[in-house]
């Protein structure tokens, strides 16, 4: 084993198939994923296969969590459409929590959300709604025209605004979407596994009383980061759904 501290790099979110010689999309995220949807399944129909007037256990958890996205996520930009939308922002909402929560469940570590092409099908799946939706409530010619064209825009700014909407509602928006929430999971992803390198490097590999030291502070800092990290794992999957919710409200109501 090298003498020398290597702190974990980008490679920690390249991994290898899980079997030798099976496919080589078969990885731990794509089985953290479907153990996601399962654990999710099986949360809610728990809770609401057989719903009590009095919620108690996995039902009022339940139904805490529905009240909390209906009244702070869907209800501020749906309003009267919210109901129709809560299957679509609940399921957004915890399956992006439960994506980032896996980063710090012993023995799974890895938020999936920090692989890419997880958040972008979220995304990708908020952004066709919100299109359809658009479409469908006002027509191509009233979407792209009250979008591109506002009635009190002065003609000679047409040339600079249009381009400007064009790609902030079609390009932008999609990008910082799903880059946020990526974002966010890569870092804190890439600053726990340091940290808690630094912890076990030092405590188990280079015993010193120098480096004991270095590693409880690795230690204390890998529990004081992993505290925040919840936090943060909490807020990104709340404004992913937030923008979900703003983007599909706008719309249906035309409020370009």
């Amino acid at each position: 084993m090298s003498d020398r501290f290597t702190p974990p790099g980008p490679e920690l979110f390249q991994l290898p198939p899980l079997f030798r010689d099976g496919p080589a999309w078969l990885t731990k995220p794509v089985l953290i994923a479907v153990l996601t949807a399962l654990l999710l399944i099986a949360f809610f129909w728990s809770a609401f296969a057989n719903p009590k007037i009095v919620p108690r256990g996995i039902q009022n958890l339940a139904e805490l969590g529905y009240v909390f996205v209906r009244d702070h996520v869907a209800r501020p930009f749906l309003g009267r459409h919210t109901d129709r939308w809560m299957g679509l922002l609940l399921t957004i909402f915890f399956t992006a929590l439960v994506w980032n929560v896996m980063g710090v469940v012993p023995l799974i570590q890895y938020p999936i959300a920090a692989n890419i092409a997880f958040p972008l099908v979220l995304a990708f799946t908020v952004y066709f709604v919100k299109i359809y939706q658009a479409v469908k409530h006002h027509g191509w010619s009233g979407y792209l025209g009250a979008l591109l064209f506002p009635k009190d825009l002065p003609r000679w700014a047409i040339g600079l605004y249009a381009p400007l909407m064009f790609m902030e509602n079609f390009l932008n928006s999609l990008f910082t979407h799903f880059v946020r929430l990526f974002a966010n999971m890569f870092a804190g992803h890439l600053i726990l596994a340091f940290f808690s390198s630094v912890g076990f490097w030092f405590l188990f590999e280079r015993l010193t009383p120098l480096g004991s030291l270095v590693g409880l502070v690795g230690v204390a800092m890998t529990i004081l980061m992993t505290a925040f990290e919840l936090f943060i794992m909490f807020l990104q999957a709340f404004l992913f759904t937030l923008l979900a919710a703003m983007f599909v409200g706008d719309a249906i109501e035309g409020n370009h």
